[in-house]
């Protein structure tokens, strides 16, 4: 499919320059550490299962975000993450494969590979316990996520849309992550969970991605359907450290706070 058609500047450069990062020199295979069940233990141990995420940039917020990522992540499961996300992709995140090794080394929780994944080869890069396929940009859905379970990984397919869903569930996805943030414009609005995770079947895995800033938007996205929170930058920014920011939302204590549509939260 590679939908490009009115996708914002930042996305479409990444797209572009995708498939100039090839593979590895070997087929990678993996033992992955079960994402489910790590959201699962999170919510039966009382804490909001979060996938917290590193990046050291964003097309869609200022600045850099500064730190080791071995001591971020250490920080975030320290404050009570159930899983990560490392971005990998150079060029709009900084992100590289090597950050994404050091980090699944230093930590024994479930890692996710946050990339623009558009073929087999790009697969065997590095290992990791998860794999994001955005449907929107897959040509061949099924082969991919076919290609990449043969290999061990678990597969996240990130949708936005019921239309999206019907692709991801159709391509035989078991994880299920809904993005809030319009890859068009790169507007945020958690309204877009709400209306696509009803129709998510009960035994799929639900993430809610991005626009996820305060406890009441996490309480807000659980209370919708989400097994899971991918949350980016209100853990790398602000006063606190990361470990006390991660906490804060695991905790998910707080004020009841309306959201708006916004360009502002992780992606």
């Amino acid at each position: 499919m590679n939908d490009t058609e009115g996708i914002a500047p930042a996305v479409r450069s990444i797209l572009e320059h995708t498939d100039e990062r090839g593979g590895g020199e070997g087929r990678i295979e993996v033992e992955a550490r079960s994402l489910p069940a790590a959201l699962e233990r999170a919510a039966g141990e009382g804490r909001v299962p979060v996938m917290a995420e590193i990046k050291p940039t964003s097309p869609t917020t200022d600045g850099e975000h500064g730190g080791d990522p071995v001591e971020l992540a250490e920080a975030m499961v320290a404050g009570g993450a159930a899983a990560l996300s490392v971005l990998t992709e150079p060029e709009q995140f900084g992100g590289s494969p090597e950050d994404l090794r050091r980090v699944r080394e230093a930590v024994d929780v479930p890692v996710l590979r946050k990339d623009f994944l558009l073929s087999e080869s790009q697969f065997d890069t590095v290992a990791a316990d998860i794999l994001l396929l955005i449907a929107r940009f897959v040509e061949d859905l099924p082969e991919l996520v076919g290609a990449a379970r043969d290999r061990g990984f678990q597969v996240l397919v990130e949708v936005h849309s019921r239309e999206e869903l019907t692709r991801a569930l159709d391509a035989g996805a078991d994880i299920v992550g809904v993005n809030n943030r319009d890859l068009s414009q790169l507007i945020v609005d958690l309204d877009t969970f709400e209306s696509v995770a009803p129709a998510v079947p009960a035994d799929v895995t639900l993430l809610a991605e991005s626009g996820i800033g305060t406890p009441a938007d996490a309480r807000r996205m659980r209370q919708a359907g989400a097994d899971g929170l991918l949350v980016g930058s209100a853990i790398l920014n602000g006063e606190a450290t990361v470990e006390e920011r991660t906490r804060r939302l695991t905790a998910a204590t707080g004020p009841t706070e309306t959201n708006s549509p916004s360009t502002e939260g992780g992606t």
